[in-house]
């Protein structure tokens, strides 16, 4: 069987042979789509297979048992289908027609999921280039053979490592898709999922976050719940649930701030576990819309119109379910001080006694910005009643100064992840690392929670012994004239 890193790098060649045409962050959807498309018409080909091994003799049975098969394919839209028409002049057109059968026979779990156009001219160009490049993509993938793969991880994780490559090619556009691999890492055990959790991630981007943090639940039990507001974003987010065999995920299509969607009879649905990676500092988010929310969520107090951190930061903590709910969130470093309107909030959230956690991140972690970041962990069960509801401290952890330099990105080893995520989970006191501080020392910063205040890094600079280091530099240049004297004695014996 193929080995993952071998199907990764085969994908990758597929994934971007007509690279160049389009813009990466383009290119991608088409990619991507290109690859759901070719798995999903391959494991409808095993199962149907499958089928007529053992019902072909009975031909009502065989018909009645392909209308339970987990995809529903039309004969005349399968990949081997359209293959036959490459040559074609209106390829495009085909494919087109090929992968919205496959919507109408699917609208369960496929409605709308392939929202690239395949024969758009004013995105993929005149004919003769159009077509060029889809044959390209079809040649291929038609060499991927993703029957033997089956319901297998090794997929989703290919179909992850794809959009983390497409991440480093799109550069400040990738933080509308994607969060780093390791920082989703960390964030998801930071946020300690347990069986049983519903987890949700207001701005899911293509759901890779989700799914990792729904990956620490060891028996597998939770359900994922998410919204994006990007419309080509939000199916990626779709497709990467369901090659993760999470096909009953509910992921919605909206913005959250302004049209929060995640609801059910009794209004917003609160959830045990809420992660995410917001857009920073984000203009325009609906602050005149959302003056008299009829969710009430910005009863701690407005955010400014220009910065919408705290706007984002408010709903995950009101979606959180009460004496139990746990969010761990990415913020730029202004939300720990920032003035204003966002200090009224913070010091709400810290009256309240449900900021649990400040995480300091290094810089250049992100494609998107080279600034550092902070995690902020709010646990509800720190609530009147809830388990924690004697723990009246916040945990600071400077986890700046440790990372992997890249060329084009920092990381976070294993190492750094296990060191943060015990270190909060033990709410160890580390010098120039960690410091749990009283609630009366951040009253007395003035709620300010700029790590610096509460964690010392500061290094002293080793004392210089200025007389030492004059009696090295005079015991050197005795040294040097003798290897000169020397020098002048070598030469004149050589008559130069």
């Amino acid at each position: 069987m193929i080995t993952q890193q071998e199907l990764n790098t085969t994908l990758w060649n597929a994934a971007t042979s007509a690279r160049g045409v389009v813009d990466a962050s383009i290119f991608k959807d088409y990619s991507l789509a290109m690859l759901f498309y070719k798995y999903i018409s391959d494991m409808h080909k095993v199962e149907l297979a499958e089928l007529v091994k053992k019902y072909g003799s009975d031909k009502d049975r065989l018909e009645i048992k392909k209308k339970y098969m987990r995809i529903q394919i039309p004969d005349n839209a399968t990949f081997d289908k359209v293959l036959e028409n490459i040559s074609k002049d209106n390829l495009g057109e085909i494919i087109n027609k090929a992968l919205h059968a496959i919507e109408e026979a699917n609208s369960q779990h496929l409605k709308d999921i392939f929202t690239v156009d395949f024969n758009s001219q004013s995105i993929l160009g005149q004919a003769d280039q159009r077509n060029q490049m889809l044959r390209n993509l079809l040649r291929d993938f038609a060499t991927i053979d993703l029957t033997d793969i089956g319901r297998t991880d090794l997929l989703g994780k290919a179909y992850m490592y794809l959009l983390q490559q497409f991440a480093s090619d799109a550069g400040k556009k990738a933080g509308e898709f994607f969060t780093p691999e390791t920082v989703s890492r960390l964030l998801a055990k930071l946020a300690m999922p347990k069986s049983g959790d519903r987890i949700c991630d207001p701005a899911c981007g293509s759901g890779s976050l989700l799914l990792m943090v729904g990956e620490e639940v060891s028996d597998r039990d939770y359900s994922l719940y998410g919204q994006e507001k990007v419309g080509s974003t939000y199916n990626l987010a779709r497709m990467n649930m369901f090659l993760h065999n999470q096909e009953d995920a509910r992921i919605e299509w909206g913005d959250t701030l302004n049209n929060p969607l995640l609801k059910d009879e009794h209004g917003l649905i609160k959830f045990e576990v809420v992660v995410a990676n917001p857009p920073f500092s984000l203009d325009k988010w609906g602050y005149d819309n959302l003056k008299d929310d009829e969710y009430h969520r910005f009863h701690r107090g407005m955010p400014p119109k220009s910065k919408g951190d705290y706007a984002f930061i408010s709903h995950m903590v009101e979606v959180a379910k009460d004496k139990v709910g746990r969010v761990a969130v990415i913020v730029p470093h202004g939300v720990l001080f920032r003035g204003a309107g966002e200090a009224v909030i913070r010091k709400a959230f810290i009256e309240e006694n449900i900021l649990d956690a400040v995480i300091g991140l290094p810089s250049g972690l992100f494609q998107t910005t080279g600034i550092p970041v902070a995690i902020l962990i709010f646990d509800k069960s720190r609530q009147k009643g809830g388990a924690n509801e004697n723990r009246k401290d916040i945990l600071f952890i400077d986890a700046s100064h440790e990372f992997i330099q890249n060329k084009t990105q920092n990381e976070l080893s294993d190492e750094i992840i296990n060191k943060i995520f015990n270190t909060y989970k033990e709410r160890k006191e580390i010098e120039k690392y960690s410091h749990v501080a009283g609630y009366e020392e951040v009253k007395e910063n003035d709620y300010n929670l700029n790590i610096p205040r509460y964690v010392d890094t500061f290094e002293e600079e080793e004392q210089v012994d200025m007389k030492e280091i004059a009696s090295k530099i005079e015991s050197l240049e005795k040294e040097l004239e003798v290897v000169k004297n020397e020098m002048k004695k070598y030469l004149h014996d050589l008559g130069l």
